[in-house]
C-alpha cells in the first residue's frame, strides 16, 4: 500500500481531525491526494478550514489546534513516503523546503526586512544543502528569479524587500518556495494582492513549474475565476469538511452541493448581469475628495506625476493599476501617511495638511484608511474590540460604555461574530482578520473612507457582503470612497467611475460602462485582457 502512495501520489491527506485545545472540531474528517504535476485548489469561505489543512500537509498547526486524528503523507522525489505527523519538529523542519514547501497569503511576511532578497534565497539553498558549490547556488539564485519573470541579475538581488511592489514580493516568496524544487508545494492565496497582469504571470509562472517540474501543487483560494485557470480537481471545504470534489469542469459547470452554487452565484461578474451598485449619485457641487497636480518622488524616481482626481458625497472611484503603479501611495498621501508630496488634498473643498500629525481630529475621523493586510495592521497585542476601539478612544468624547457599544454595532454590521470579538488576530482567519480591520476604519463613521484592497483577502461570498455594506454606507451616509483594487471584476457591482494608473500617470478615466466596454488606453485594455473569468 505504502509503495502505491510513493509511486502515484506526492501527497495524501486520510481523515484528517484536528481541534481545539479545548475540543471543538475544526477539521472533521478531511481526506484528499494529490498526484505530481497536478493542481488541487482548495475553496470555502473564510473560517471553513482550508488554511489549517493546508498547514498540516508541512506538519504545522496554528497555536490553540492540535492534530486529533488521521494522517499526512509526503512523498519525497528520491526516498520514501513520510509520515508527517509521526515525525519531531526537527525532522519536519528539515522537510520544509526540500520536501513541501509553503508559500503564505501575505509576502511581507515571509521576507526579513533586514536581508536582500537575493541573499534570503541564497539562505533556503544553504539550509537545506542545495548545490556542491557557492556558485551553483549563486546560479539557482538567478535562475529561480527569472523563473517567476524577476531579474535575476546582480543589481535586483541585492534589493531589500521594501524596495519591492506588493507583487514583487510576492514573486520572491514563491522563488524561494520553488528553490529546492520540493515534491509538494502549498501556496495559500498567493496571488491575493496582485493586479491581473502580475497574476496572469504568477498563475503562468506556478502553472509550469508544477507541470515541468512533477511537483503536486495544493492551492488554497477563495477565487473561483482563478481556480477555473489553474486547477486539474477543486475540492470545496465547509465547516472544516470537504463537501464536493471533482475535476474543475465538474465543480465549476456542474455543481453538485447547494453551497458550491452560492460561492460560484457570488463570483463577481466583470461583463455585467449582477446588480451595478452604484445608488448615490454626487450632490454637490464641492467633492468630498478633491487631489490637484499631486506628484512624489522617492530618491529623485517619481512615483506620481500630477494627478488629479475627484470622488463627490456617496460617489466610488475605484482606482486600478498594476503593483507599483503608484495607488497606495496616492492614498497614502490623501490619508495623510506620507507628507512627500506636492499638490494639494482637498475634503469639501477645504485643503488638508499633508501629515495627520497636522490634521484636526475632526479631519482624521473624517478621513479614514483600511490596509490591504489585516495581518500587519491591527496589533497583536490587542483583542478585535480592543482594536476597533483605538479610533473612539483618540479621536472622539464618548465614554467607555458608549464607545463599547458603537464597536459591538460595528462588528454586527460587518457580519463578525460578537464571539470573535474577545480574540487576538492570529485566532482568526484572513478573512476575518479583514473584516476587523474594515471594522476600525468605519467605526468614526468616516467622510471619506480610502480602501487599500479590503476585499483581496475575502472568499467571494464574504466579499459580496462587504461590497453590499460599503454600498449601503454610500447611500446611508453619503461616504465617498475611493476603492484601489487590482480586481476590475468589482467595478460594476462597488464604483461608478474607474480611474486607470500606469506609471504614477492617470491614463484613463471614466465612468464603469464607458471604461469596460469601450477602454480608450491600451493599458486598460491589457487589463481587461487579462482578467480570470470563470
Amino acid at each position: 500500500m505504502t509503495t502505491q502512495v510513493a509511486v502515484r501520489h506526492a501527497l495524501v491527506v486520510a481523515d484528517l481531525r484536528v481541534e481545539t485545545v479545548t475540543g471543538t472540531p475544526v477539521l472533521r474528517g478531511v481526506s484528499y491526494e494529490i498526484a505530481p504535476g497536478e493542481v488541487l485548489a482548495l475553496v470555502g469561505e473564510s473560517g471553513s478550514g482550508k488554511t489549517t489543512a493546508g498547514l498540516a500537509a508541512l506538519g504545522h498547526f496554528r497555536r490553540g489546534l492540535v492534530p486529533a486524528g488521521g494522517t499526512v503523507t509526503a512523498c519525497p522525489r528520491d526516498g520514501d513516503p513520510v509520515p508527517m505527523l509521526e515525525l519531531d519538529e526537527r525532522q519536519r523542519r528539515s522537510l520544509r523546503g526540500t520536501t513541501v514547501a509553503y508559500i503564505p497569503q501575505d509576502p511581507a511576511l515571509s521576507l526579513n526586512p533586514a536581508l536582500r532578497v537575493g541573499r534570503q534565497i541564497a539562505e533556503v539553498l544553504e539550509a537545506h544543502g542545495y548545490g556542491a558549490s557557492g556558485a551553483e547556488r549563486a546560479a539557482r539564485v538567478a535562475e529561480v528569479l527569472t523563473e517567476v519573470g524577476l531579474p535575476g541579475d546582480e543589481a535586483y538581488q541585492r534589493r531589500y524587500p521594501h524596495e519591492l511592489s506588493g507583487g514583487q514580493q510576492q514573486r520572491v516568496g514563491i522563488a524561494m518556495a520553488f528553490a529546492c524544487r520540493p515534491s509538494v508545494v502549498v501556496l495559500d492565496e498567493p496571488t491575493t494582492g496582485l493586479d491581473v497582469t502580475t497574476q496572469t504571470l504568477v498563475l503562468r509562472t506556478v502553472a509550469q513549474l508544477t507541470a515541468e517540474h512533477g511537483v503536486a501543487a495544493l492551492y488554497i483560494t477563495h477565487d473561483l475565476a482563478v481556480v477555473a485557470s489553474i486547477a486539474d480537481r477543486v475540492a470545496v471545504m465547509l465547516g472544516g469538511e470537504i463537501v464536493e470534489a471533482g475535476t474543475a469542469e465538474e465543480v465549476l459547470r456542474r455543481p453538485q452541493h447547494t453551497y458550491t452554487r452560492e460561492l460560484i452565484d457570488a463570483v463577481p461578474d466583470l461583463d455585467g448581469g449582477g446588480e451595478q451598485a452604484r445608488r448615490a449619485p454626487e450632490g454637490s457641487a464641492t467633492p468630498a475628495l478633491a487631489v490637484r497636480e499631486l506628484s512624489v518622488a522617492f530618491g529623485g524616481s517619481p512615483v506620481l506625476r500630477h494627478v488629479g482626481l475627484t470622488v463627490g458625497e456617496g460617489e466610488c472611484l475605484l482606482l486600478l493599476g498594476e503593483s507599483g503603479s503608484g495607488k497606495t501611495t496616492l492614498s497614502r498621501c490623501v490619508a495623510g501617511l506620507n507628507d512627500r508630496y506636492t499638490g494639494t488634498v482637498a475634503l469639501d473643498g477645504r485643503p488638508l495638511a499633508a501629515s495627520t500629525r497636522r490634521r484636526t481630529a475632526e479631519e482624521l475621523r473624517a478621513v479614514q484608511y483600511v490596509f490591504q493586510s489585516p495581518y500587519s495592521s491591527l496589533n497583536p497585542r490587542r483583542t478585535i474590540a480592543q482594536s476597533v476601539e483605538v479610533p473612539l478612544e483618540m479621536l472622539t468624547d464618548l465614554d467607555r460604555a458608549q464607545r463599547r457599544e458603537r464597536v459591538a454595532a460595528t462588528l454586527e454590521r460587518v457580519r463578525l461574530d460578537p464571539a470573535l470579538a474577545g480574540r487576538l488576530p492570529d485566532q482568526l482567519s484572513g478573512g476575518e482578520r479583514q473584516r476587523a480591520a474594515i471594522a476600525r476604519a468605519l467605526v468614526t463613521t468616516p467622510r471619506v473612507l480610502l480602501c487599500d484592497e479590503v476585499t483581496s483577502a475575502l472568499d467571494v461570498s464574504v466579499q459580496a457582503t462587504i461590497i453590499d455594506l460599503l454600498c449601503e454606507l454610500r447611500e446611508e451616509l453619503g461616504t465617498a470612497m475611493l476603492f484601489v483594487t487590482h480586481n476590475i471584476a468589482l467595478a460594476r457591482h462597488i464604483a461608478d467611475r474607474i480611474a486607470v494608473l500606469q506609471g504614477g500617470e492617470i491614463v484613463e478615466s471614466g465612468p464603469v460602462d464607458e471604461v469596460l466596454t469601450d477602454p480608450a488606453h491600451p493599458y486598460t485594455r491589457e487589463l481587461l485582457a487579462n482578467t480570470p473569468r470563470m
